[in-house]
């Protein structure tokens, strides 16, 4: 592979963002956070190796890493760098364009950058420079997110504290279309919920979403290759959106929602500043009702409102909800035990027994887990390999048969009714003595291991002997494996049991026998 190193996570993301839904290499860049010669140099190998969207959902990681980077890298790139200072200068002409000056580079440099790396190359030397750059919103295409630095808060009804609450704000780029909502907190639970029901105010997906790099969305904060947060880019491949974070320290970059913040709290909280809440709800049922009339509200610059220009520009274009809503997984990643089982909040769950080690090394392997509040998933590499319905008892297991290996199966199989049921089968004195065997020990499972011991021994010494074996060890009280195999070596069980038991246990008057008279 190349110096910088991709997963196979952002390896799918890249293919997915460019055959299905034809983004350019730079906002691919942004969106999966990795360099632009990455994801030019991936989508290369992908059509030398004729690859495409359908086969490689077919192929697993490995399978697909080996197609993509089978053969050696290719050298350091040599291309001449074009002249971002003449092509600044050359565009303040008029009728000059970026595609114009391309031409003319390739012209004298054949082998040179293609046109995004071209753009590329200026832009990054523009914004050294300050330069700022009128941003132009089509409809349906963005959706910027933020949370306000003004907070409102409500107040528990039982202890009287007051409680800030965080107040999430999107807004659309083409209609200035707001969503307003107040959530507990930041994290992730919230923030994700909070994007779940502002599509469905929406009533459809735009194509990207625009967030600050906030821990909730981004892991590693970066200018250049930010990293999203796992399930919020789950979230962006259940919606069929792409996540595109603002650069840090940036707010040029998300105008829109700056600007909408503040109008959020001028609108919304300064209004509601002398009334109060006593929960979440009633809090959101008033800032709903503020932020309709917000959306109804004539805009001086555009002479409607932010309701009709979303009407007639951003609806039409926006992507269709999925049928099914957003289910939020909390990810997470743990080691398998030697039980094959992994900790996940305290509860055991159970992976296939041939996946709990790896093929080559012979280690315990480390998983993905995917929490909801309803299922348990385990991923090995990216494949699913175990689903759970989740349970909250810590301390306890919870096993799929199918996870097990066969001798475990098998064991976990037995209960003393089976282990009865097949004792009668070989005779009345064979059950009697399972069933005493079963009743004496604490618990049942204790008593398994010695009644499958004496049921077996009937393929050695046929049913018949056992039976009668079995009869002996009952009258003499020998409940074990041991009595009854001794009882079958020595052939005892062929020599007549006494008429009765008190014959059995008749004193013997001998001359060695000294009674109990000589001991006092």
């Amino acid at each position: 592979m190349s110096a910088e190193r991709i997963t196979m996570r952002q390896i799918r993301e890249i293919l997915r963002q460019k055959w299905v839904h034809g983004r350019s290499h730079r906002a691919i860049c942004v969106s999966v956070g990795v360099s632009h010669g990455a994801v030019s140099g991936l989508l290369a190998r992908a059509t030398v190796t004729g690859l495409d969207w359908a086969r490689a959902q077919t192929l697993d990681d490995e399978a697909l890493e080996a197609l993509l980077y089978r053969k050696s890298e290719k050298g350091a790139d040599l291309r001449p760098a074009p002249d971002p200072a003449y092509i600044h200068a050359e565009r303040s002409r008029p009728g000059v364009t970026l595609e114009l000056l391309h031409l003319e580079y390739l012209e004298k440099n054949p082998n040179g950058y293609r046109y995004t790396q071209f753009c590329e190359l200026y832009r990054r030397w523009a914004r050294k420079r300050r330069l700022s750059m009128r941003q132009v919103h089509r409809a349906g295409e963005k959706l910027f997110v933020d949370y306000s630095g003004k907070k409102p808060h409500i107040v528990d009804p039982k202890t009287g504290e007051v409680i800030d609450v965080e107040l999430f704000v999107a807004v659309l780029g083409a209609s200035n279309y707001t969503y307003v909502e107040a959530t507990r907190t930041q994290q992730i639970a919230d923030f994700i919920g909070a994007h779940v029901r502002c599509f469905e105010f929406l009533g459809g997906v735009p194509r990207d979403v625009v967030p600050d790099q906030l821990k909730s969305g981004v892991t590693g904060a970066c200018r250049y290759e930010p990293q999203i947060q796992r399930t919020y880019e789950e979230l962006a491949h259940h919606y069929e959106t792409t996540i595109l974070p603002a650069r840090p320290a940036h707010p040029k970059d998300k105008a829109k929602v700056e600007r909408a913040v503040q109008l959020v709290q001028r609108w919304v909280l300064a209004r509601l500043r002398h009334r109060t809440f006593f929960s979440l709800a009633e809090l959101n049922a008033a800032i709903a009702e503020l932020c309709d009339e917000l959306n109804d509200r004539v805009m001086r610059t555009y002479g409607a409102t932010r309701r009709q220009l979303f009407e007639r520009l951003d609806k039409p274009a926006l992507r269709v909800l999925p049928q099914e809503r957003f289910v939020f997984g909390e990810w997470g990643h743990a080691r398998v035990n030697i039980d094959y089982h992994v900790d996940v909040h305290g509860h055991y769950y159970s992976v296939p027994h041939g996946r709990a080690h790896d093929t080559k090394s012979g280690e315990r392997v480390t998983v993905d887990t995917r929490v909801t509040h309803a299922t348990v998933e385990i991923f090995l590499r990216g494949e699913r390999i175990a689903s759970h319905v989740r349970h909250h008892e810590r301390g306890r297991h919870t096993t799929c048969p199918e996870h097990m290996p066969l001798a475990h199966r098998a064991h976990a199989e037995w209960s003393p009714s089976r282990i009865i049921g097949w004792a009668k089968t070989i005779g009345p004195e064979t059950a009697t003595l399972v069933e005493a065997i079963l009743t004496e020990r604490r618990h049942p499972e204790q008593g398994y291991r010695s009644c499958l011991g004496i049921l077996r021994l009937s393929k050695k010494y046929g049913g018949e002997r056992l039976e009668a074996a079995c009869a002996r060890a009952v009258a003499v009280r020998a409940r074990s494996y041991r009595h009854v195999d001794a009882i079958l070596k020595n052939g005892l069980d062929r020599v007549a049991l006494p008429a009765s038991a008190d014959e059995s246990t008749r004193v013997v008057t001998h001359e060695n026998v000294r009674g109990p008279g000589y001991y006092h």
